[in-house]
């Protein structure tokens, strides 16, 4: 191996000592930002980019799911190999399979099961409860140098609210739809939980074993998809074709976003990385309103700032350290 030259070394302390101050700095939250601006084009593909909007019957298909996480798993693993990481081993092996399967597999089969009686709008609307069941965990689950106050939880009430302005919630008119609305419910909160678990985890990683620890957490979710369209829609493969208009717009949005998602637990806490589930709505209503130019009822506009408010407050408030606020909100769980 040849030395390194001195203008190498001091290129590489430079780009370390960058990226040590991100925890502080304004890189997450522009990387979540970036992530649900991604995560928005998603959504709006089939408004604003009809060529590449997918069938609408494919629209909860675990199998189509399982090809982001698939392909973030190669193209990580690739890249964690170039650079010599070490791969996770023991536990560390189980809990970075274990969070890919609860982040992704255990919350899609709910919605996937739930399909037939929750309308999108309402799951969207019930999805933004997120932030406020990550205000209450990630006391107990998540990272232990953050104490969230009761501030924050009264921010993500308040975005909770303009979210519910902006996507009226049909409540169930059924036992069926009842079960399905539970479901639901059940899923972002299992999000938010499995959410703090990973943000904890994540962060007492070395720098360098985030690549690895996001390619067998792909890798597991992409499996686990797949097992259980196995079991749930098999008879729907034979409907599944391939799209190089598709395969390009994974390439170019979705894997970049699960990157970003995975590079955020290391850098950031739960509970901001659950306003994702509030500002991939807001950005695509706000694209929605400058390309199409709809009438804005006060009702939306109002929910539009409610959910701003909420997010931004979440997002930049300073994050509480423990014993240094009486007003944290620390639920006793003993």
């Amino acid at each position: 191996m040849q030395p390194r030259s001195n203008e190498y070394v001091l290129i590489e302390g430079m780009v370390a000592w960058k990226f040590r101050g991100t925890n502080k700095g304004g890189s997450p939250v522009a990387a979540l930002l970036l992530l649900c601006l991604l995560w928005s084009l998603n959504s709006l593909r089939s408004d604003l980019l009809p060529q590449f909007g997918s069938n609408s019957s494919h629209a909860y298909m675990l199998a189509h799911q399982a090809f982001p996480p698939a392909l973030l798993a190669v193209t990580v693993s690739l890249l964690a190999a170039a650079r010599g990481s070490q791969w996770p081993r023991g536990k560390q092996f189980w809990f970075s399979s274990l969070i890919g399967l609860g982040l992704f597999v255990a919350p899609a089969v709910l919605v996937f099961l739930a399909r037939h009686w929750i309308s999108d709008l309402t799951r969207v609307a019930l999805f933004s409860l997120a932030p406020v069941f990550a205000v209450v965990l990630e006391p107990h689950l998540g990272r232990l140098n953050v104490v969230q106050s009761t501030t924050s939880l009264l921010a993500s009430l308040v975005a909770l609210a303009g979210t519910l302005l902006l996507f009226p919630v049909d409540l169930p008119q059924s036992v069926q739809a009842g079960l399905a609305f539970g479901a639901v419910v059940l899923a972002t909160a299992w999000v938010a939980g499995i959410n703090c678990w990973a943000v904890r985890f994540a962060s007492e990683l070395p720098r360098k074993s985030i690549l690895p620890f996001a390619a067998t957490a792909a890798a597991s979710a992409s499996v686990g998809l797949l097992a259980a369209s196995a079991i749930l829609e098999r008879q729907q493969w034979q409907s599944i074709r391939p799209d190089l208009l598709s395969a390009a717009w994974l390439a170019a949005v979705e894997v970049p976003a699960l990157w970003l998602l995975f590079w955020l637990m290391g850098h950031m806490s739960a509970t901001r990385m659950t306003t994702r589930f509030l500002l991939a709505p807001l950005i695509a209503n706000l694209i929605g309103i400058f390309l199409l130019r709809p009438v804005v009822s006060l009702r939306e506009g109002l929910g539009l700032l409610l959910v701003a408010c909420g997010a931004g407050w979440l997002l930049f408030a300073k994050e509480i350290k423990p014993g240094t606020d009486d007003s944290s909100l620390k639920l006793d769980f003993d």
